[in-house]
């Protein structure tokens, strides 16, 4: 059974344009599938749209477990009166976590993003890359089994970077499904199983790389068939 279902005729918002139209796919356990296109091309809006963000929607969305997803998003979200312990803790009790490891896990990961010395502090000193590697550390201990995820990479240094990959990576393994928009194109062609290649609201081509390879009649990289399609 797939973890996500999306078929959607059409979505937006009021008073505006329809933002995004025929798109239908599906998201299987273990899979990662890279959301690929330009600025404006939809992208931010499908993802809202899987999360019942956006005001006007024809279609369906089914989660296999509406509950048990987690969304890392591009622009970070943080309480300014809580520390980032207290983030971490709030995660805790929200979600009714009772794992013995709980704390090891968090210990585990604010040393591999090199946080635990910030676990005091409040995120709205931190920088950019540093309040994403909260986002990233918040949803992983969730442990769930879908992941939608925004532009992650901003503001992440090279390290963060290959750490981050290394964690999805492994929660593949432990059977999570990812669904990630990105600009990196050069990181999604070596991570991802699949794609989507969005423009103008529709999608143009989707599969994986030989298959996009095919719809593009080009045998190069992800980035020179993303260059083809864009074009035409």
């Amino acid at each position: 059974m797939s973890v996500l279902q999306v078929s959607i005729k059409h979505a937006g918002y009021s008073g505006k344009k329809r933002a995004i139209e025929q798109i239908a796919f599906e998201l299987h356990k273990g899979e990662l599938v890279g959301l690929i296109g330009p600025n404006g091309a939809g992208k931010s809006t499908m993802i809202k749209t899987i999360l019942g963000l956006v005001d006007e929607i024809e279609g369906e969305i089914i989660f296999q477990r509406k509950e048990d997803y987690a969304y890392i998003p591009e622009h970070p979200t943080y309480y300014d009166e809580l520390t980032l312990w207290e983030h971490i803790e709030l995660v805790r009790a929200v979600h009714g976590i009772e794992d013995a490891d709980y704390e090891e896990r968090v210990h585990t990961l604010l040393d591999i993003f090199r946080l635990e010395h910030a676990k005091h502090d409040y995120p709205g000193s931190f920088s950019k890359g540093m309040q994403q590697k909260l986002m990233i550390i918040i949803a992983v201990l969730t442990k769930p089994k879908l992941y939608i995820i925004d532009e992650p990479f901003i503001g992440l240094d090279p390290k963060a970077i290959k750490d981050f990959l290394l964690i999805l990576e492994a929660e593949r393994k432990n059977g999570a499904a990812i669904l990630m928009s990105t600009h990196v194109l050069d990181t999604a062609e070596k991570i991802c199983d699949r794609f989507l290649l969005i423009n103008h609201g529709h999608v143009i081509a989707a599969g994986t790389l030989s298959e996009i390879q095919k719809v593009s009649k080009l045998e190069g990289s992800l980035m020179d068939c993303f260059y083809e399609l864009m074009d035409k």
